[in-house]
């Protein structure tokens, strides 16, 4: 997983562990040093931070709420993703070998980086004053937060960082964030199955979840409920189960099992008190046993069951990171990724500017960079992420501020390789958000689409990764030309003239067999042909097939045939020759089918619906 990583400001741990060794000094880091500068980046300092190895806190770390907190609700589960423990856990027996040091891996903008640090930690009245683990003598999540604080630029970038953003940053995932209000999850109980299969997958492979109450106000946050819980808490999901009800035999023969998750509160303690909290009466319909395996435990620890039904209820958010397995030696779903880098970037030449704007600034939306991928399956489920390149909030540069973001996919002809300048049919949208990623799942057909990721607001600049998730190769590039390159040869074979769009919609009157044909459509224009996908088994098919055509003689017809699909041989059934008129071109045409026995025109007629789009100068459509 860490194979290639890159070492984050050029610090090489081994080399600089190895020169603390020889010198038989502690390390300290000169890229974060122990001052209020790697605290805040605005603002007067608090109470008087002072900094001290771990070796110089008392062994209880128990930290008092007005300072706890937990920049990421899961100081388990993450750090055995992001962490090489086992080379730098303390021994005991060789004290010489130890020299306060530590390294840990974050994904960052599309590559692992290695962030040294030291061991010196911001303490107040000799305690900790950020994340800590529940052990008393662990320090693992304090020294994570640090690695993470340097990364952001100081500890005072965590606060009200994006819980979405750090899953990534500590995972290589891909992160889904799910609005329950929006999607009346709590009421439509077949959405809510289909969301806790999709919640058990992610767990069961390694993923991250989280689940949150949005804090609408300053006031809100960290206003505990009557239930227990506590709104702007990113609670760590670390156990998905279907839990079976009942004891004994019968138990194992009822199918009756009930969606359940466990949660932890990031303070470590106020947990939820409904229904299978800790001491509730519920816990009685479930055996022993099963008690046990789910390791259901009676004390203010932080970590607590609900019935997933709840969740839906009581949370407004949850956020689901995907570990995305692209590995062909895995016995899971293989994913192939596209990674592609990209710029938002300001020219004053229309034609060369990058930064267009979302799709409210229509004059200039088309000039955003584009991006064409192709969905090869009858329907492929498509995962599409965009991240803005971090920036980093220190006291000299002040607040890194994200841009806001999102794409829209659009579905454009099968033979489409130039950049789109006029709208097409949308397939899908993300929304619109200042976090680093943006993220979208959708179910598209088979075909090809553009993805155009933008700024909110026309003219601003910056730089982005986009991710695409296909199960098969998509072929995902960046549409970089306006229209066909003029070459030394134009001149000689001649050049484009006119750009034409042809839409096919479907047929009627074609028999086959008592099921109807299995068709198709070739669109053909001046050597250049477009295939439908195979409709099989109906003699009304609807084929949605469009093409695009670079025309250098436009009174020439445009030709659309039919076929049958045969094991043998294709079976020819008929064309229709478009004249270039384009009033004509709009219509409806009657399609004359072949008689398989006498080679002559029969008596049936099948229609074909043609539509053409457009058909304008080069760089209208």
């Amino acid at each position: 997983m860490f194979s290639c990583v890159k070492a984050y400001e050029d610090q090489n741990y081994a080399s600089l562990k190895r020169a603390c060794l020889r010198q038989k000094v502690l390390f300290e880091d000169p890229h974060f040093p122990a001052t209020d500068d790697s605290l805040y980046y605005k603002g007067a300092p608090g109470p008087t931070v002072r900094w001290k190895r771990p070796k110089g806190l008392p062994s209880s770390t128990q930290t008092q709420d007005t300072f706890h907190s937990d920049f990421l609700g899961h100081p388990d589960v993450s750090l055995s993703v992001s962490i090489p423990i086992l080379e730098q856990e303390w021994d005991p027996e060789k004290p010489n070998a130890y020299a306060g040091i530590f390294h840990f891996h974050f994904w960052r903008f599309g590559e692992w980086v290695d962030v040294v640090i030291d061991d010196r930690l911001p303490t107040v009245n000799n305690q900790l004053i950020y994340c800590h683990s529940n052990s008393r003598n662990e320090f693992w999540c304090a020294l994570v937060e640090k690695a993470y604080a340097k990364l952001a630029g100081c500890y005072q970038a965590l606060d009200g960082g994006n819980t979405a953003d750090a899953l990534v940053d500590f995972t290589g995932g891909v992160s889904e964030p799910i609005d329950l209000i929006e999607g009346n999850f709590a009421n439509d109980e077949a959405k809510r199955n289909q969301l806790f299969e999709r919640v058990l997958k992610v767990h069961s492979r390694g993923g991250l979840i989280s689940a949150s109450i949005k804090a609408v106000t300053a006031a809100d946050m960290e206003a505990r409920l009557a239930c227990g819980l506590v709104k702007g808490h990113a609670y760590a999901v670390t156990d998905v189960r279907k839990v079976r009800l009942g004891h004994g035999l019968l138990a194992f023969f009822k199918s009756e099992k009930l969606d359940m998750i466990r949660l932890r509160n990031p303070w470590g303690e106020r947990e939820w008190n409904g229904p299978w909290s800790d001491t509730s009466e519920e816990w009685q319909k479930v055996s022993k046993s099963e008690r046990e395996k789910m390791g259901v435990t009676v004390q203010d620890d932080g970590e607590f069951w609900m019935t997933f039904e709840d969740v839906c209820r009581y949370f407004t958010d949850v956020i689901k990171c995907r570990l995305l397995n692209t590995s062909y030696l895995s016995i899971h779903k293989t994913w192939e990724e596209a990674r592609l880098r990209g710029a938002w970037t300001r020219h004053e030449d229309p034609r060369k500017n990058r930064s267009g704007g979302c799709i409210n600034h229509k004059d200039t939306f088309f000039q955003n960079p584009q991006y064409i991928f192709e969905v090869k399956k009858p329907e492929d489920e498509v995962l599409i992420c965009i991240q803005q390149r971090p920036k980093r909030s220190t006291r000299q540069e002040g607040k890194g501020e994200n841009l806001a973001i999102g794409f829209d996919i659009y579905k454009v002809e099968e033979n489409r390789q130039y950049r789109l300048h006029s709208l097409q049919q949308k397939a899908a949208s993300s929304i619109y958000i200042n976090s680093r990623s943006v993220f979208l799942r959708t179910d598209q057909p088979e075909g090809r689409y553009v993805i155009i990721p933008t700024t909110f607001e026309p003219g601003h600049t910056g730089e982005f990764l986009l991710r695409v998730f296909t199960d098969v190769p998509s072929n995902c590039r960046e549409l970089c030309l306006d229209e066909p390159p003029r070459t030394c040869w134009s001149s000689l074979c001649g050049y484009p003239q006119q750009v034409t769009q042809v839409h096919v919609l479907g047929a009627a009157g074609l028999k086959d067999s008592p099921t109807g044909a299995n068709s198709y459509v070739i669109i053909k224009c001046e050597g250049d042909k477009v295939r439908s996908a195979i409709q099989k088994g109906t003699s009304t098919p609807e084929y949605n097939v469009k093409g695009i055509f670079y025309r250098k003689k436009p009174g020439q017809p445009i030709t659309v045939q039919i076929w049958n699909h045969r094991v043998l041989k294709d079976e020819f059934l008929g064309q229709v020759h478009l004249k270039a008129d384009p009033d004509d071109l709009q219509n409806l045409h009657t399609l004359h089918l072949q008689d398989r026995s006498s080679r002559q025109p029969s008596d049936l007629p099948g229609t074909i619906g043609v539509c053409v789009l457009s058909s304008a100068s080069l760089t209208a459509i």
